[in-house]
């Protein structure tokens, strides 16, 4: 970059048009999660690098962290360049980071090194989400950021003339129509909540009422498929509070609801008590002289 000015730590220096910076900014706020590009047009005049005029690049590959200049979209480009800005040259050129900062990325500079390796031409970087900006150019064999930017306003140096515009006036019935806007607003906001909390109410019914349903049909089912145990009352002695032995529920074993100590005589009574024979043997033994 023969006979460009540069700063003390040579850097070129950037005098950009006000309008491109509100045009790339308008541009990257369309595209909040992907990049976008385009690129700058303007002169590289002495002591200066002039930027002036921005292309959008269209049909470009865009993605959430690089963005690729096709062929498409460099005919479209010097097909606008040739036509609008024909004593122009291509400057540098410009891509959004949407959310990650301001830096010139491996793929950015892949770019710059490839399609934007002329000294006078510039990156400009600007971050939708946090609104940061910054440019970086060549200075020597080296890209940096650029420390001496100039925002130049076109319309600068205009008079201002006393009664030329005056300040838009708002009326009460203004106030008053956006108070009632505002209030519609409202109104309709609470309708939608009040709607929303009776839709999820009877979201919760609905699911509950569901629940139980499953739960029911689950005993059902399982009351008529498991076998159930059924509990026999047996009879108990009145005397011993001790069930009766030998007691069966079942007709065919033949004690017809009798237990075996009502069937069977009492062996030890018929032990114990002696017999009619034996008592009148004794009394006669007993009744003889000896």
């Amino acid at each position: 970059m023969s006979q460009k000015a540069k700063t003390a730590s040579g850097q070129p220096l950037l005098v950009v048009d006000g309008e491109v910076v509100r045009k790339i900014r308008q541009h990257a706020r369309t595209s909040m999660k992907s990049e976008i590009c385009g690129v700058l047009v303007g002169q590289d005049r002495p002591g200066r690098i002039e930027i002036q005029a921005s292309i959008p690049g269209a049909n470009a590959e865009e993605a959430g962290t690089h963005v690729t200049f096709t062929q498409d979209t460099w005919e479209h480009i010097y097909q606008i360049k040739d036509k609008q800005y024909p004593d122009h040259r291509i400057v540098g050129w410009y891509h959004s980071h949407p959310g990650f900062g301001v830096f010139l990325s491996d793929h950015d500079t892949f770019i710059h090194k490839n399609f934007f390796a002329s000294p006078g031409q510039v990156a400009w970087v600007f971050d939708p989400h946090s609104d940061e900006e910054g440019c970086f150019g060549w200075v020597g064999s080296k890209i940096e950021r650029l420390s001496q930017i100039s925002v130049m306003d076109r319309r600068g140096g205009e008079a201002v003339h006393e009664g030329g515009r005056p300040e838009p006036a708002i009326s009460i019935l203004d106030h008053s129509e956006n108070s009632d806007s505002i209030a519609q607003f409202s109104s309709e906001s609470v309708v939608r909540e009040e709607e929303s909390s009776e839709s999820s109410l009877l979201r919760l019914a609905t699911n509950v009422f569901s629940y139980l349903t499953v739960l029911l049909l689950g005993i059902l089912i399982a009351w008529y498929m498991f076998p159930r145990i059924e509990v026999v009352p047996v009879p108990v002695d009145p005397r011993t509070g001790q069930p009766i032995p030998g007691y069966s529920m079942d007709p065919s074993s033949g004690n017809s609801g009798q237990s075996e100590r009502e069937q069977k005589p009492d062996r030890n009574s018929g032990a114990n008590q002696p017999s009619g024979t034996e008592g009148s043997s004794t009394k006669g033994n007993n009744g003889q002289p000896r």
